[in-house]
């Protein structure tokens, strides 16, 4: 199910960057960090712009800005799209890179997130009703059987929301969602396998939801927030991808 991007065009955490800039970032550092492979193909427009929580039109123009520099490249025909270049300039690749001051305010909202999401889970243990557990079952189906990184991140960005939503916290949960919000801005692409992976989390998070385990329902989600220190960009630059569990 599609949905209108959250914060669209709210960008503003990412160093003060347009959110063009932000969006030909955040692809540019999936494509160094190897997260997005050479040749390979990007969702439709529409979709980069769902998956990464902004405006079509800034997903466009992010879009036509790195075809211009040889970062993607565009093929018509019923096999066309937007690919990855087969070797993107490096030149280029290297100013799509986060500040120091991206890394410490990640790392900030991380830490924030952390804290909402266990007070979250702790209440939607015990104030979750049928209806809604059932409906995060069902987004943990829909975030198994998609095939990439936009349809996933769509699906986990309602499974959050809907877990704090559940929590019945009333306007605390407005400043969970904001938070979120913030956070999702800047998510990059990750190959769906390792998605996939993180999914294992919120299946067993419904399962302790479900019979009101709320200790185990906190752990499950403080180990799926906390790992994202070391698992969002500012850990992947400096440990490289292979220990990336890319939790969200």
């Amino acid at each position: 199910m599609k949905t209108s991007p959250i914060g669209a065009g709210r960008l503003a955490g990412l160093d003060r960057r347009s959110a063009i800039d932000a969006v030909r970032l955040r692809i540019g550092m999936a494509i160094t960090l190897g997260l997005l492979k050479p040749g390979e193909r990007l969702p439709d427009q529409e979709d980069v712009a769902l998956g990464l929580s902004v405006s079509p039109i800034t997903a466009r123009r992010a879009l036509a800005s790195l075809a211009e520099q040889g970062v993607v490249v565009r093929r018509r025909g019923r096999d066309g799209g937007t690919f990855v270049a087969d070797e993107p300039p490096q030149s280029v690749l290297a100013e799509l890179s986060a500040s120091p001051a991206e890394s410490r305010a990640v790392n900030r909202l991380v830490d924030q997130r952390l804290l909402f999401e266990c007070a979250v889970t702790h209440y939607a243990a015990a104030n979750a009703t049928t209806r809604q557990l059932d409906e995060l079952d069902r987004l943990t189906r829909d975030m198994a059987d998609s095939t990439n990184w936009s349809d996933y991140h769509q699906a986990d960005e309602q499974f959050h929301h809907l877990v704090g939503t559940a929590s019945g916290l009333g306007t605390a949960v407005e400043a969970y969602h904001e938070t979120l919000t913030e956070l999702y801005a800047y998510f990059i692409p990750y190959p769906i396998e390792v998605l996939h992976k993180s999914n294992h989390d919120h299946k067993a998070l419904v399962a302790a939801l479900r019979v009101g385990d709320s200790d185990g329902a906190v752990e499950i989600s403080r180990k799926h927030v906390d790992i994202l220190h070391r698992t969002m960009f500012m850990g992947l630059t400096d440990g490289g991808t292979q220990s990336a569990a890319g939790r969200y």
